[in-house]
């Protein structure tokens, strides 16, 4: 008959040591970075596995919840929100959290994410029933600033902290935006016609004020000349005055000195000879004076005056 070499108790002891080992490798639990385990005795929060080795109690304790710290990127459902102005229009948007506390996070809410989720949606439907529709995307930076302040709020019970909310369509129906594409080339089309009627007020003014310019210059310009001619006929009128004057002294001290009467006498002769000569070749009439023959008269009469004059 065959006799086993193991008794019993040695293959019972090999058993219960293989099992220990077993057990003893089950509970080595390592947590990876930027991640948190929450472990459980016995049914009770224990306590917050951080990154790195740790180990946990077999059939005593266990991982209940595993959280990732990382920032996490919530797709939030498109809905349909209804402006102050009655108008519908359907909102999608994004989610930006975090969990900061991850007992809360485990106990504060049995599921965060959804709770997070139905927040939002419900929170805008609210901040845009508030708003008119032209104001919805005028001002999608507020309604992001006031969703994050409402999410914060609420989830930091849950352990959550809500970084930010961003709007990434707003789809109005399709009445309002062929509604709207109209009123955007009306609108075009209005500036087209003031720009082109600016330019052209424009264009009348500037060619107005050059007119007006070279008016002003033409008029300094006939003022000057004016000016230049009249300055030009005194100064000609100076000169000769000045000249004629010249002459009548040189011709006084001519006469004062010896032998001038008689050069003055026969100067005066002959400038009265010439003139009577120069008027009987410009025309057919000849006027003589009626005493011609007192020749000798006329060059006294002459000479005193040109005394008086030199005097």
């Amino acid at each position: 008959m065959f006799e086993p070499n193991l008794s019993v108790w040695e293959m019972l002891g090999w058993a219960l040591f293989f099992v220990a080992v077993v057990m003893a490798v089950k509970g080595i639990c390592i947590v990876p970075q930027q991640r948190a385990y929450i472990v459980e005795r016995l049914g009770r929060f224990h306590v917050v596995f951080q990154p790195g080795f740790n180990y946990v109690l077999p059939l005593i304790e266990r991982v209940a919840y595993r959280h990732d710290l990382r920032e996490i990127p919530l797709d939030v459902p498109s809905q349909i929100c209804i402006t102050r102005d009655n108008t519908q229009l359907q909102v999608d948007g994004i989610l930006y959290f975090q969990v900061t506390d991850p007992k809360r996070a485990s106990y504060g809410s049995s599921n965060y994410i959804i709770a997070i989720s139905q927040l939002a949606q419900t929170t805008l439907r609210s901040v845009i029933g508030r708003m008119e529709l032209d104001r919805t995307f005028e001002e999608r930076d507020q309604i992001n600033a006031t969703v994050v302040n409402a999410l914060d709020d609420a989830a930091a019970n849950w352990g959550v902290k809500v970084l930010r909310y961003e709007i990434k369509d707003l789809t109005p129906p399709k009445e309002i935006l062929r509604a709207m594409q109209q009123q955007i080339t009306a609108e075009r089309e209005k500036r087209a016609v003031i720009a082109t009627s600016e330019g052209k007020k424009q264009e009348q003014i500037n060619l107005a004020m050059g007119a007006r310019e070279a008016a002003i210059a033409e008029s300094e310009g006939d003022k000057q000349a004016a000016i230049n001619r009249a300055q030009g006929e005194a100064a000609a009128i100076l000169a000769k005055a000045e000249a004629t004057a010249t002459a009548l002294r040189q011709i006084g001290a001519a006469s004062s000195a010896e032998g001038g009467m008689q050069a003055l006498n026969l100067q005066v002769a002959g400038q009265y000879i010439e003139a009577f000569a120069n008027l009987a070749r410009t025309g057919n009439t000849l006027i003589v004076p009626s005493n011609l023959g007192d020749m000798a008269g006329l060059i006294a009469t002459a000479t005193a005056v040109v005394k008086k004059q030199a005097g």
